[in-house]
């Protein structure tokens, strides 16, 4: 079995501790970070490659119409896709959008994570609860995080909990000061295992410093690979094996030749 651990982090446009908000995400050591507020705005980008960079995990460097949502990933998982959906609000609203990209652990089918921020409205919450499912509905198991804005009597959040389940502790996530509400919240498909959750030591400082949001987490468990992914793992081996024995011989071929020439010089 191959376990990767998903996390959702608002970071509140990197208003707070950014540094403090870095050294939190670290302490989890995420494979996928969905996160969300952060800045979004012109010459916005260097700010957000600056994070992922100290957050020690890779960020295609795109956020367009996100409206503040990304995913982060890091070197232990593949990113087979990656884009960012613009929602519609109303006038004079805070932008709104979403992150969708679809991951694989080497061997393993990829599946879709996405990273929300649901609206203040909620009606907006509604609607674009509905847009959203209709993205990630497009076949195979689906890890959708985020700061929903609601707790479970939201139809947002019913929304999701009607075709997926929250896997996330219902742990109070805001405000990080004195958490009291839960925010923040994984679910994840019908066909996803999730281990037992991993309670980590962080920073309390880090935590209070760097968002007005707690992070959350989950480990999920994907399943062994298909005989179709075994087969092809064994050919990429078995290629991988031939070039490098044909380089092996040519080397030997190549020393030998040199040696040959030596010995006639002599």
């Amino acid at each position: 079995m191959t376990t990767i651990r998903i996390a959702s982090y608002n970071t509140r446009d990197f208003l707070e501790d950014p540094y403090a908000a870095a050294r939190v995400v670290r302490a989890i050591d995420p494979d996928v970070l969905c996160l969300q507020e952060v800045p979004r705005r012109l010459f916005s980008t260097q700010r957000v490659a600056n994070f992922a960079r100290d957050c020690g995990m890779f960020w295609s460097g795109r956020h367009r119409g996100s409206g503040g949502t990304t995913i982060f990933t890091s070197l232990r998982v593949d990113v087979v896709e990656s884009r960012h959906q613009r929602l519609r609000v109303a006038f004079l609203q805070r932008t709104r959008g979403f992150a969708l990209a679809r991951v694989a652990a080497p061997g393993r089918e990829p599946i879709a994570v996405a990273s929300v921020h649901l609206s203040l409205d909620a009606r907006e919450r509604a609607a674009h609860a509905q847009v959203i499912l209709r993205a990630v509905n497009v076949g195979g198991e689906v890890v959708l995080a985020g700061d929903l804005n609601e707790n479970e009597s939201g139809q947002a959040w019913k929304a999701f909990a009607g075709v997926m389940r929250p896997v996330s502790p219902m742990t109070p996530t805001f405000p990080a000061t004195r958490p009291r509400k839960v925010l923040d919240v994984i679910f994840a498909s019908a066909g996803l295992q999730v281990e037992p959750h991993a309670d980590l030591d962080l920073p309390e400082a880090d935590l209070v410093a760097g968002s007005d949001h707690r992070p959350t987490w989950v480990d999920i468990r994907l399943g062994e690979p298909t005989p179709v992914q075994e087969r092809a793992d064994e050919a990429s081996a078995r290629a991988s094996e031939s070039v490098t024995d044909e380089m092996v011989r040519d080397a030997e071929a190549k020393a030998a030749e040199i040696g040959a020439t030596e010995q006639g010089k002599e």
